[in-house]
């Protein structure tokens, strides 16, 4: 299936809004020389020089958006902390518009995973909902971005940050904008009026069920599109590629990825590059051709991760 290629200059011209759940990420990587004598766990020694921070959640979509040139503000409700300092200085570093919704009461969200011989041994997660008068206060700020960006993409982790998309998918449409939606969670009906969701495969199973064939997926998929006015469902299968339904039936393409190394952020960098490719005018079934092909090309790389211009178009 081919697709036209934008140049350079549109991708830099476009700006995708992002709005949701941002988290810190935090990776710890040691040595396992031994087993607990407290209990039947491994020990992992870590030094400080094997400790690293990056962005996850709706910062690493919006980071995503911005390693492929394009503009990327984001939105989202964060603590006062020093974890929340720390996601400010590195969405600073990575060229991001920070649009932050500070709440005193709130922790910022941290995922802190622990890595012994090259194995994800343990994931803490640290978290609290956000103050609902907090999201409240983000709808002026979302207005007022929403009338400079060309594309506004929802990253929903089920964390709280997104109380008001109903509305938010509402104003977005009036005002004539794209809206893609990582969806979470089996109540899709929040997400009525997108443009197009991005479930996975067990994302999807939660809301219309395990299929038995392709014929009752493709059936399901496009009973459920049609029920929430959604243009296209963009179905991510991992080894299997993509498939979207779309008014005008269903188109499959195979994955491209040479190698997988860690499906970490994959689906984040997926819905990125196809916010990217709708800022820059190409219709969806072209955009989710370079969609793909960038979900093939980060699976290769380890932790959350993202795609250049040049990688993605050599």
């Amino acid at each position: 299936m081919s697709s036209r290629q934008p140049l350079r200059d549109e991708v830099a011209a476009s700006r995708v809004l992002v709005v949701g759940d941002a988290m810190l990420d935090r990776y710890w990587f040691g040595a396992v020389d031994r087993i607990s004598p407290e209990a039947p766990v491994p020990v992992v020694r870590v030094s400080r020089a094997k400790e690293q921070e990056r962005l996850g959640g709706a910062a690493n979509v919006a980071w995503n958006v911005r390693a492929l040139g394009a503009h990327a503000s984001l939105l989202t409700a964060i603590g006062d902390d020093e974890h929340g300092h720390r996601l400010e200085a590195l969405l600073a570093a990575s060229g991001v518009e920070s649009l932050f919704k500070r709440d005193p009461r709130m922790t910022t969200i941290v995922k802190l995973r622990v890595i012994g011989r090259s194995q994800q041994l343990l994931r803490v997660d640290f978290e609290e909902d956000p103050d609902h008068e907090v999201l409240e206060d983000m709808l002026a700020q979302y207005a007022q971005t929403l009338a400079v960006s060309n594309v506004v993409l929802f990253s929903d982790y089920g964390k709280g940050g997104l109380t008001h998309i109903p509305r938010m998918i509402e104003m977005a449409r009036g005002a004539g904008r794209p809206v893609l939606v990582d969806p979470k969670g089996s109540d899709y009906e929040r997400y009525r009026g997108a443009t197009v969701i991005t479930p996975n495969r067990a994302e999807l199973a939660q809301v219309i069920g395990t299929w038995a064939s392709e014929a009752q997926l493709h059936e399901r998929a496009q009973a459920l599109r049609e029920r929430l006015g959604l243009q296209g469902l963009l179905l991510t299968r991992s080894e299997e590629g993509m498939s979207l339904f779309d008014a005008e039936g269903h188109v499959r393409i195979e994955a491209e990825a040479r190698e997988v190394f860690d499906v970490t952020g994959a689906g984040d960098t997926v819905i990125a590059t196809l916010a990217a490719m709708l800022a820059c005018g190409l219709p969806l079934r072209e955009a989710m051709v370079h969609a793909n092909r960038a979900g093939g090309i980060v699976v290769g790389k380890f932790g959350t991760a993202s795609v250049g211009y040049e990688e993605l178009f050599a």
